[in-house]
């Protein structure tokens, strides 16, 4: 088994590298900033624009339900376009 992790420091930690390896499960790590190769950075990305950028939030309770709000609401509505901006195809320079 192959899994594809990002350089987060718990994914580093020796106790996951030793589970890993135990396992016979070969990590892949990414480069440290690449977030081209992990659809979810795109997918945050679309969030902070709907949701949170340039906006004040009075409370915590205000900003969950923004972003509540995006998850429930525009996400859907947005499905087709992300469907080509979110996907696998990397291109190679």
């Amino acid at each position: 088994m192959h899994i594809i992790l990002d350089q987060a420091g718990y994914h580093r930690a020796k106790s996951v590298t030793d589970s890993a390896s135990q396992l016979n499960i070969e990590l892949h790590f990414l480069p440290p900033y690449s977030p081209n190769l992990n659809p979810i950075e795109r997918l945050w990305k679309v969030m902070n624009e709907k949701a949170r950028n340039n906006r004040f939030f009075k409370s915590a309770k205000d900003f969950k339900s923004s972003i509540m709000h995006f998850f429930e609401n525009t996400l859907p509505q947005l499905s087709d376009i992300l469907s080509t901006e979110i996907t696998d195809n990397f291109e190679l320079i």
